[in-house]
C-alpha cells in the first residue's frame, strides 16, 4: 500500500542515537526536530532491540514533550509498517477498525459487534488491538472475544480465512501476531506512563488488506489529532478513513449530541500513480441523530459502579475494573443486542455500522444506512455471522 520516498533506513548507530537524544530531549524551548529518515532509523533500532531501553524511553518521552512533527511521525510509521506482516483478502475492499488499544474503562465496549453487522451488509471487516495496554488497561476487543469463548490470537492466514468466508466476513487480528516487535514494547510503554507516539501510529497498521481498497474506521478525542490522523492515513496509502470523535476515543460517538466525523477519501484525479499529496479530506461534519431515531439522553452505557474493582497489580497500575468481569458483561450486551434486545449497545452497533456504510457509498444517506443495519440485526443475519465467527475462532 505504501509508496515510501526513501529506501528502508539502516538501523541507527550509537552516534545517531546519541545525537537524536541530544536534540529531542532538551526541553520544550531548546529541543530540535529530527528528520523522517532519522525517526525511522531510531524507531527501527528500538523495534529490533538494538538500543538500550533507557535510551528508547528518553527518545519517546522527548518526542512527546517537544511535540512530534509530521516528519517525525511519518518516520515512526515507516518503521512500524516495515515490521508489520500483511495479507491480502479475496474481497476487493476491506474495512479495518481500530478502537483505542488501551480499551474502555468508563463505558461498555460495543464496537466489536459492529464487525458482524458490516459483514452482514456485504462489507468484510476486521479489528486489531491488544489484550491490555496502558494507561487505562481497559476492556478491549481481545478481552471481549475471550469472554465470548473465542481465541483472539489466531494467525494472519486464519483471520484472512474468516474474512473471506461468505458465512462469516469478519475477524480480529492481534498486534502480538502481526507486529510482534511493537507488541514487545508494551512493558516499556507501561514504564514510561505517558502516551507515546506509538499510540497514534499503531492504529494505521492494516495487516489485512483488500485486493483493491483498504479503509480505516477509527476514533479520536482531542482536536489536534484530527490533522495527524489525516496526514498518516495519506502517508500509509489508505483509500479512505472515517474518523469519529467518539466516546473514550472509540468509533461510537456520544448519543447525546450530533455525531462529529471527518471523512477522508483518496482521490487520484485520474492518475493511478498520483502522489499522496493529491489525496484530500472531503468533509468534516456533524450528523444529526434525532431524525435517525438515535438521539438519547446518555453518551453511552456506563459500566455499572457495582462491578468488582481490579486487584492491585504492579503491571497494570491504571486498571480500574476486574477486566474478566466487565468483558463478560460487554460480551453479553453485544450478543443480546444482535439477538434483538433494545438498548444502548444495539444503538451503538447500528450507528457505528451505518456511518461506515454511508461513508463507503454503500447507501445514499444515513437514514438508508441505519435502515439497512437495522434490517440485518432484526433478521438475525448479524447474530448468525457473529456465532459462525466465534465457532471458527475456538482454541
Amino acid at each position: 500500500m505504501q509508496d515510501l520516498e526513501d529506501q528502508p533506513p539502516e538501523i541507527a548507530d550509537a552516534a545517531l542515537i546519541r545525537s537524536v537524544i541530544q536534540r529531542v530531549a532538551t526541553g520544550p524551548e531548546l529541543s530540535k526536530d529530527i528528520s523522517r529518515v532519522e525517526a525511522a532509523s531510531v524507531m527501527r533500532a528500538i523495534l529490533e532491540d538494538q538500543i538500550d531501553p533507557v535510551q528508547a524511553a528518553v527518545i519517546l518521552i522527548g518526542l512527546r514533550m517537544k511535540r512530534e512533527t509530521d516528519e517525525e511521525v511519518r518516520g515512526i510509521l515507516d518503521a512500524l509498517l516495515a515490521h508489520t506482516s500483511t495479507v491480502t483478502c479475496q474481497s476487493d475492499q476491506v474495512i479495518s477498525i481500530a478502537d483505542p488499544y488501551n480499551g474502555f474503562n468508563r463505558t461498555i465496549q460495543s464496537s466489536l459487534f459492529v464487525l458482524p453487522v458490516l459483514a452482514a451488509c456485504g462489507c468484510p471487516a476486521y479489528s486489531h488491538g491488544v489484550e491490555l495496554v496502558g494507561p487505562k488497561y481497559g476492556v478491549t476487543h481481545h478481552t471481549t472475544l475471550r469472554a465470548l469463548g473465542a481465541n483472539p490470537l489466531l494467525d494472519l492466514q486464519s483471520v484472512k480465512a474468516l474474512i473471506d468466508d461468505p458465512q462469516i466476513g469478519w475477524g480480529y487480528i492481534d498486534q502480538k501476531v502481526f507486529c510482534e516487535a511493537l507488541f514487545r514494547l508494551n512493558t516499556l510503554r507501561r514504564l514510561i506512563v505517558k502516551r507515546p507516539v506509538l499510540t497514534t501510529a499503531e492504529v494505521l497498521l492494516t495487516a489485512i488488506q483488500g485486493k483493491e481498497k483498504t479503509h480505516l474506521l477509527t476514533g479520536y478525542v482531542h482536536k489536534p489529532y484530527r490533522d495527524t490522523y489525516i496526514m498518516l492515513a495519506k502517508h500509509a496509502g489508505l483509500d479512505s478513513m472515517l474518523l469519529v470523535k467518539g466516546t473514550e476515543g472509540g468509533i461510537i460517538p456520544s448519543f447525546r449530541a450530533h455525531a462529529h466525523i471527518v471523512r477522508y477519501l483518496k482521490h487520484n484525479k485520474g492518475n493511478e500513480n498520483a502522489s499522496i499529496e493529491q489525496a484530500e479530506v472531503d468533509e468534516e461534519l456533524d450528523i444529526d441523530l434525532a431524525p435517525l431515531n438515535l438521539e438519547r439522553e446518555y453518551r453511552a452505557e456506563n459500566i455499572p459502579q457495582g462491578f468488582p474493582a481490579a486487584e492491585l497489580h504492579p503491571d497494570y497500575p491504571g486498571m480500574k475494573w476486574d477486566i474478566a468481569a466487565v468483558s463478560t458483561l460487554c460480551a453479553e450486551r453485544g450478543r443480546d443486542a444482535l439477538g434483538g434486545s433494545p438498548g444502548a449497545t444495539r444503538d451503538a452497533v447500528i450507528l457505528g455500522a451505518a456511518m461506515t456504510l454511508w461513508h463507503l457509498g454503500k447507501e445514499p444517506d444515513m437514514a438508508a444506512a441505519v435502515a439497512h443495519c437495522t434490517d440485518v440485526v432484526d433478521s438475525g443475519e448479524a447474530l448468525h455471522r457473529l456465532m459462525n465467527g466465534l465457532a471458527a475462532m475456538q482454541d
